[in-house]
């Protein structure tokens, strides 16, 4: 997933440190769930620092679908869009600081501001063409071929995640995860 350094993007008609003003800096420590599967989601997270994974419980079958490093951005957005319940949960892996942008001032500034309604919805359709590539993957690829493209493609997923949430993005046990690790050294 692309990163997203706000800091960085200028805008015609809309000063970034308008946006500023709209963030809360909240740090929670590692193992915090910031929103439950089946709640409304109300904030847009974008990590600072730390680790966020986005994960579905299925009849206790834990099943994560992507992570969030520095610079990236964060919400069950179908939730925040249609007002329903999510159905994922997002929680840290590590101590981590995130900028929450509220539902409310994501709207306004939205409905404000075209070129960064642009911007979010570039930033959001990548989400959506990550996860379609990543549920091919889970029906067309082995999870030998998962692993080493997750090696090619996402190192820093295997440096800093925990090996039972790396299996459950693969959608493997951790015994065969274990099994392949030591298959490709």
């Amino acid at each position: 997933m692309e990163k997203i350094d706000v800091n960085k993007f200028h805008f015609k008609n809309f000063d970034i440190s308008d946006l500023k003003q709209h963030l809360t800096t909240k740090t929670v420590p590692a193992k915090t769930t910031l929103l439950y599967q089946g709640d409304v989601a109300e904030n847009v997270y974008i990590v600072e620092q730390g680790l966020l994974r986005l994960w579905n419980n299925d009849d206790g079958r834990d099943i994560t679908f992507q992570f969030f490093f520095e610079n990236q951005m964060v919400s069950s957005f179908e939730s925040l869009y249609l007002n329903q319940p999510s159905n994922f949960s997002i929680e840290s892996l590590e101590d981590t600081t995130v900028q929450v942008l509220s539902k409310k001032s994501f709207e306004e500034i939205l409905d404000s501001h075209e070129d960064v309604r642009q911007f979010f919805t570039q930033t959001i359709c990548k989400r959506f063409i990550d996860y379609t590539h990543y549920f091919l993957s889970r029906i067309k690829e082995n999870p030998q071929d998962r692993y080493e493209e997750l090696v090619e493609t996402e190192p820093e997923i295997l440096k800093r995640v925990p090996q039972y949430y790396i299996a459950s993005y693969l959608g493997i046990t951790p015994v065969s995860l274990s099994r392949i690790r030591n298959k490709a050294k």
